[in-house]
């Protein structure tokens, strides 16, 4: 019952191990565990979904909370409601960029923060496995309605609009839940915005959205150079995540999206703090201290982020897989809002965004995130700690392990969300010597005692 359960969500293949009566299970967990009285939920366009959220919905309502159902939608539009608009919680029906078997759900509760992996999430998942029973004295009422133009409002809030102006850029929202939204900013934006695989849909016609893979990115980069695009957005199912293309179609590494999302807010917020993630780090933390911010690292994932910026009052926080927490929107990560402040940075410097990449990409040259399934993850960084662990300078055990030699280091950690482990290499200035050694740690990944 509980194997949908995963580090901070709930994700599963639909019905073997997530179902409507699952999910009006979880929803009575939530209002046990967390006491919540007012519920925003939300829901992707998978096929299941509706569903889902109406078992949720039902879970809800019988545990003594009022819903406000806003249907289709993204998961920061959960997040900014949550924030914004005065609910103990919110509770997102998604398996985002996961194979269209699969559904799922992300909670926040009030001001928009996560539930605690260790409390409140472990109580929710032993709760829906123990069979207990839970039905409020007084059931909580259902209703329906939209947030989404106080949603766009706040994005907009603070971004120069004016600096769009003459910009050509191609969206392609992966038949997710991106277009609706990209279509109430576009009325509000003097930039020129071309639509690929726009419409959302379930069936996933183009395939599941997951413009990390590889394979995911042709064709947002043909068509950004067949259209004359200064430069495209590709977003996963629920638009949490956006990843960038160059004006030549080129995929940028979201490693060099945090460097320039990190200049740009620290020229309107000197000395800030900046979150990171371990994975890749050195261009990060040369950009943010040349700036005069002070750069902080954390633990990959939400959680620990959106903490790390409460903490520390940091202003933005980025992680190289796609994910960008901003202050002003309740330390939570918007895709959308990642996207406008980079046309911003764009339009009103006049630079390219592959000028500004090939600078960062020259001092710091990066494998990219390469992901293999291993058999034994623990003898792997075992093995590592023994081939690399004399010469290296530095050995961190924040997340997962991370070495630093002179030019060179890496990062190889557990997914939290998927049975793979997780490789990152970056090197100063010298790609041929960070080929060279990612392929040294792949011929051991690859080991078949480990494989």
């Amino acid at each position: 019952m509980t194997a949908c359960f995963k580090t901070y969500d709930v994700r599963g293949v639909v019905p073997e191990e997530l179902d409507a009566n699952l999910a009006e299970r979880i929803g009575r967990g939530f209002c046990r565990v967390t006491g919540a009285r007012n519920v925003v939920v939300g829901h992707d366009m998978r096929l299941t979904s509706p569903e889902l959220a109406k078992g949720l919905i039902a879970g809800l309502n019988a545990g003594g909370a009022d819903t406000l159902n806003i249907g289709l939608c993204g998961t920061e539009e959960i997040y900014h409601a949550a924030f914004s608009g005065g609910f103990d919680g919110g509770v997102m029906v998604t398996a985002s960029h996961n194979p269209a078997e699969y559904n799922g759900m992300k909670f926040v509760g009030r001001e928009a923060r996560p539930l605690d992996p260790a409390t409140d999430y472990r109580a929710l998942r032993d709760f829906v496995g123990s069979g207990e029973t839970f039905e409020a004295s007084r059931p909580g009422k259902a209703s329906e309605g939209s947030l989404r133009e106080n949603f766009v409002n706040d994005l907009l809030e603070g971004v120069d609009t004016e600096s769009l102006k003459g910009l050509r850029i191609l969206v392609n929202s992966g038949n997710g839940c991106a277009g609706p939204v990209v279509d109430a900013l576009a009325e509000r934006l003097p930039c020129e915005i071309i639509r690929l695989h726009h419409e959302p849909d379930g069936t996933f016609p183009n395939g599941v959205p997951n413009p990390l893979l590889s394979e995911k990115r042709q064709e947002t980069s043909e068509a950004v150079v067949r259209e004359g695009c200064d430069f495209g957005v590709a977003f996963d199912g629920d638009f949490d995540r956006c990843f960038l293309f160059d004006e030549n179609g080129r995929f940028v590494e979201g490693y060099y999206i945090v460097a320039m999302l990190a200049e740009a807010i620290l020229a309107h917020h000197p000395g800030a703090k900046i979150i990171h993630d371990p994975r890749l780090t050195w261009n990060t933390i040369e950009v943010v201290e040349r700036l005069g911010g002070t750069p902080v690292l954390t633990r990959t994932g939400h959680v620990f982020i959106k903490q790390a910026m409460r903490e520390q009052g940091a202003v933005y926080g980025g992680e190289m897989s796609g994910h960008h927490y901003y202050e002003r929107f309740g330390y939570c990560d918007s895709g959308m809002l990642t996207w406008l402040l980079v046309s911003e940075l764009l339009g009103a410097s006049g630079v390219r965004l592959s000028e500004k990449v090939a600078a960062y990409a020259a001092r710091y040259p990066v494998s990219g995130e390469i992901n293999r399934r291993v058999s034994d993850p623990a003898s792997i960084l075992d093995h590592l700690m023994q081939e690399y662990g004399e010469d290296a300078g530095i050995i961190s055990r924040v997340d997962g392990l991370s070495m630093e030699f002179p030019e060179w280091r890496f990062n190889l950690r557990s997914s939290n969300t998927e049975p793979v482990v997780r490789l990152n290499v970056e090197a100063r200035g010298d790609a041929a010597l960070m080929r060279e050694k990612t392929d040294g740690i792949l011929a051991l990944l690859e080991d078949p005692r480990y494989s």
